[in-house]
């Protein structure tokens, strides 16, 4: 059926079967797809075709499309689609998409929501962001450039993110003299790239967004063609999937308890059906009960399916939280606290393994870190590659390790409960996006053993208290003077001590490690391990390590309790410590001679609120560690 025979159509319909017509509207199948590809390949012109030629636009629309086109348009004062999408100013200035935006149409057959996405690499995580609820890819590619870099890398985030239905779209092909060979060619590239992948079906269609060609009808220039439109593509794919299976999971988001009367367990549902008088487990604490209803602020219901947002109570009084998740009784998810997973990482500072990072989940938010990065993926070629760090838009894989347990499911299975973000714990920026693929078997058969002998007990017998007392600052600003005089005077008053000294402990615990930023958080890292075993036996344990970042010296910090952790900073002028410099360190690295050299050109964050801070520009060494005994004499030294 061509466009104006469906327009005539639709017409007839309303005027004599509104109530049909009203009906096959709300009915229709829905769609979202995703375009996604290098910048500039024609994403928010075919987006802005798509919505022209659906006759979506109102005339004030219109109106102001075909003036903003003669004004900041790139068609040469011809109507230029992609401004109905490009709405933000920085994007029509820079003609380039920015953040991602949704837009709505649909056609005889179905309805639509298309999210468009940003080319260019700087705007990778937006683009994830869209693909995260798409059920297709449109993937595409400039006939004139092929198969790009930011091709390669969008069509193997976006598989990642469970999207198995790709449409590659080449583009632009008027440009190209619509040469049946060009378009040949790209397919084969893309096809050997994609072996790879894990799309279900790959459709190829040639095609010019700006002209028309293969969008809604076939195109009259390539005769050569015999496959369908993009726009047959779209309303014919098949996305729906096999839901009979799926076993229950609601993520609980809040506890509903508005009187003494009612008690509900308020979420989304996403997986599987639910219905009074099911036996439902709460996990982690695997506390059972029976469904007793389900609400809505319509009224009860006497089923309720994935994706419905719903308050179930339960018969039994049982303790469930926010972050808990409930499930079929007979077919449960699993709970751990550390997991592998694959990763893209959306900031400008690298991952640095060993950094605490914030992990949240559907419905909850638990410190973690990742332990290892087992490999990165090359995007040009999906090789595994050796790598330390993430930097910006690279996608790695590795083990995670939580401070708590959370319930998941593989991403591949439930990308609810398989999916998470990381934050940043100083700035609370988003740094990563991740997928879980399973849990580490290790996780669930490592136990705390109990000890009848404790801490408390271990620092009553030294009448004192354990405490860290952890010396950070520059290189040659006297921290190990000083931290070496803290614990003469204290081993004199018949205090048990240890020393941690920043060079002492790379000649072993440490000697694998570099100066790169990854190896000096791992290097603080397992410090701070130590440091806790030697606070657990009651010891006072004093650290000398630059330590340049305020995340780890606050991992640390989180890992005592309370008092435990006193950060000494050791405030010496940088002018200073060059003058001393007695391992003639600053003078090669001013000659070039060492690189990541704190100070220079590796950062040294100071602290901002130091336990004890020792102006060490204008004191001896001595009188900076009088200052450290006074300040923990009449706390730490007494028991």
């Amino acid at each position: 059926m061509t466009r104006k025979s469906y327009e005539v159509q639709q017409s007839e319909q309303i005027a004599n079967d509104i109530e049909g017509y009203l009906y096959e509207q709300e009915h229709k199948s829905f769609l979202r797809f995703i375009t996604c590809g290098s910048v500039d390949d024609g994403k928010s012109t075919l987006i802005g075709r798509l919505l022209y030629d659906s006759k979506l636009i109102f005339e004030d629309q219109l109106a102001s499309l075909e003036n903003d086109s003669k004004k900041v348009g790139t068609q040469g004062g011809d109507m230029d689609f992609a401004l109905l999408v490009d709405g933000l100013a920085a994007e029509r200035e820079q003609g380039i998409t920015i953040d991602v935006a949704y837009r709505f149409f649909a056609t005889d057959k179905r309805k639509f929501i298309v999210a468009d996405t940003p080319g260019h690499e700087q705007y990778t995580r937006n683009m994830a962001t869209g693909a995260s609820s798409a059920d297709v890819a449109v993937i595409l590619i400039d006939a004139r450039r092929g198969v790009l870099t930011q091709t390669r890398r969008h069509s193997y985030i976006v598989n990642l993110l469970g999207i198995r239905h790709a449409v590659v779209a080449i583009n632009k092909m008027d440009l190209v003299d619509y040469a049946q060979e060009t378009f040949q060619g790209i397919e084969q590239e893309y096809r050997e790239f994609a072996s790879n992948l894990n799309f279900e079906s790959i459709t190829f269609v040639p095609m010019s967004a700006l002209k028309g060609d293969n969008i809604m009808d076939a195109s009259t220039n390539m005769d050569w063609y015999d496959g369908p439109t993009l726009m047959a593509v779209l309303e014919n794919i098949d996305v729906s999937k096999e839901t009979s299976d799926d076993v229950f999971r609601m993520p609980v988001q809040w506890v509903n308890r508005p009187n003494l009367d009612f008690r509900g367990f308020s979420g989304t549902i996403a997986s599987g059906t639910i219905k009074p008088g099911d036996k439902v487990i709460a996990l982690p604490s695997a506390k059972t009960s029976v469904v007793k209803s389900i609400v809505t602020y319509d009224g009860e219901m006497t089923v309720a399916v994935a994706d419905q947002a719903v308050t179930i109570t339960l018969e039994d009084e049982i303790d469930i939280s926010r972050g808990d998740v409930l499930a079929e009784f007979d077919h449960r998810p699993e709970a751990t606290d550390q997991f592998h997973a694959s990763i893209i990482w959306m900031h400008d500072q690298p991952l640095l393994p060993g950094r605490p990072y914030l992990i949240k989940t559907t419905n909850k938010t638990v410190a973690g870190e990742v332990t290892e990065l087992k490999h990165k993926v090359n995007i040009n070629s999906l090789e595994h590659e050796a790598g330390k760090t993430l930097e910006l838009n690279e996608v790695g894989v590795c083990n995670l390790s939580l401070d708590e347990t959370i319930v998941f499911e593989p991403y591949a299975d439930n990308p609810a409960l398989g999916s998470f973000i990381m934050i940043d714990k100083i700035t609370n920026v988003t740094v990563a996006a991740g997928m879980i693929d399973f849990g580490l078997r290790r996780a669930t058969n490592v136990h705390w053993q109990a000890v009848d002998v404790h801490k408390e007990a271990r620092a009553t017998q030294k009448k004192q208290k354990p405490v860290v007392l952890w010396f950070t600052g520059l290189s040659a600003s006297g921290k190990s003077t000083i931290a070496n005089l803290v614990e003469k005077k204290l081993h004199s008053l018949g205090k048990h001590t240890y020393l941690l000294d920043g060079d002492n402990v790379r000649h072993g615990l440490n000697k694998d490690l570099g100066f790169i930023d990854a190896d000096r958080v791992e290097n603080i890292r397992r410090v701070g391990e130590v440091a806790k075993l030697m606070v657990d036996a009651g010891l006072i344990v004093l650290t000398a390590f630059i330590s340049p970042f305020c995340a780890e010296r606050r991992m640390v910090r989180d890992m005592m309790e309370d008092h435990e952790f006193l950060e000494v900073f050791v405030d010496t002028p940088i002018e200073i410590c060059e003058q001393r410099d007695p391992k003639g360190l600053y003078k090669k690295a001013r000659s070039g001679e060492i690189k990541n050299f704190t100070g220079f050109d590796s950062p040294y964050e100071r602290p901002e609120r130091a336990d004890i801070h020792l102006h060490t520009g204008n004191m001896t060494a001595e009188a900076a560690a009088e200052a450290v005994i006074a300040k923990i004499e009449e706390t730490y030294l007494t028991s």
